[in-house]
C-alpha cells in the first residue's frame, strides 16, 4: 500500500513539474493534458451537433448540400474557438499572457507560412462567397471532378475516375474555375469532323444529324446542328454541335458519337482523309 502511494506521489510530481512560464502561470504537464482533454471534448460536441444538424434539422429547411455544409463548418469553427477560450480560462491562463505567443506566430505566418495563410484565407472566401459548393462539378486548372468537401486549407475533389484529389484553396481564387453545376446543368459539346474534298456536303450534314438524333442522351431541345466550318488544307471541315444534360457525361457521349460517325461514313462511302504533306526535292 505504501509503495502504491509512493508511486502515485511520483506521478503527481511528474505532472506538476514546471515546464515553462506563461505570464504569472507556470505551465505543467497536467495543464497541457487538461487543455487537450477540453479541446477533445469540444471536438466531440462539435461532431455531435453537426450530426444532429445534418440528420434532423437542416433537411427540414430543404437547403442545398453546399449551404448545409457551410453552416456545419461555421458551427464547427465557432465551437472550437469557444472550446479554446474555455480551456485556457479553465486552467487559469490569462489571455494577455498569450499576446507574445500570438505575436511570434504572426511573425512566423508572415515569413514562413505564407502558402498556408493564403490557403486559409482562400478557404474562408470559398465558404462565404460560395463560388463552388459541395456536389458541384467543376474544372480548375487541369483538374475536373465533383467537390466532395471544402476545408479551411484545401478542397477535396473526386474525379470521374473515382480518384480523390486534394486541391489547395488558393487555386480557386487565383485560377479560372468553371462551375458546370451553376444554373442550367445542360452543356453543349462540339465534335469536329473532316471529310475529303468532293464529298457530298448535304449527305455529310444529314449523316451527322442522324447520328446525334439517335443517341438517347442527346437532347432534342435545343436540337443538334451542323456547321460547315472551313475549307481545310486536306479536308472539308464540319462541326457537329449537340446538347447533353450533364457535363459528367461529356467524354462517354463524345466517344459514342465518334464511333457512330465513323460507322455512318463507312456505310455511305464518305472518306475521312489523312493529312497530306507535299515534299519537294531540289537538285543543286
Amino acid at each position: 500500500m505504501e509503495r502504491f502511494k509512493e508511486l502515485i506521489s511520483r506521478f503527481r510530481e511528474i505532472f506538476e513539474i514546471k515546464l515553462f512560464p506563461l505570464g504569472e502561470k507556470p505551465i505543467t504537464l497536467a495543464i497541457i493534458i487538461e487543455l487537450i482533454l477540453v479541446l477533445l471534448g469540444f471536438l466531440l460536441i462539435s461532431k455531435l451537433v453537426r450530426r444532429i444538424l445534418k440528420k434532423r434539422i437542416l433537411p427540414r429547411f430543404k437547403m442545398a448540400d453546399g449551404a448545409q455544409f457551410v453552416i456545419q463548418r461555421i458551427i464547427h469553427y465557432i465551437l472550437m474557438v469557444i472550446g479554446f477560450l474555455f480551456a485556457i480560462n479553465l486552467v487559469g491562463i490569462q489571455l494577455n499572457s498569450l499576446t507574445v505567443i500570438f505575436g511570434l506566430v504572426g511573425v512566423g505566418i508572415a515569413f514562413g507560412l505564407q502558402n498556408i495563410t493564403s490557403n486559409f484565407v482562400s478557404g474562408i472566401i470559398l465558404l462565404f462567397e460560395r463560388p463552388v459548393s459541395v456536389g458541384d462539378y467543376i474544372d480548375v486548372g487541369d483538374t475536373s471532378g465533383v467537390v466532395e468537401s471544402i476545408d479551411m486549407r484545401s478542397t477535396t475533389i473526386i474525379t470521374l475516375d473515382n480518384i480523390t484529389l486534394i486541391v489547395p484553396n488558393s487555386k480557386f481564387i487565383e485560377d479560372t474555375v468553371t462551375n458546370w453545376s451553376v444554373g442550367d446543368p445542360k452543356v453543349r459539346i462540339k465534335i469536329p469532323v473532316g471529310v475529303a474534298y468532293g464529298s457530298d456536303t448535304e449527305l455529310v450534314t444529314k449523316l451527322l444529324l442522324e447520328v446525334a438524333e439517335k443517341h438517347t442522351e442527346v437532347l432534342d431541345n435545343p436540337k443538334p446542328d451542323v456547321l460547315f466550318s472551313e475549307f481545310g488544307d486536306s479536308s472539308l471541315n464540319f462541326i457537329l454541335r449537340t446538347w447533353i444534360i450533364s457535363p459528367r457525361r461529356k467524354l462517354p457521349i463524345t466517344s459514342d458519337l465518334n464511333y457512330a460517325i465513323d460507322k455512318a461514313f463507312r456505310d455511305h462511302d464518305v472518306t475521312i482523309p489523312f493529312p497530306q504533306r507535299d515534299v519537294h526535292f531540289f537538285r543543286e
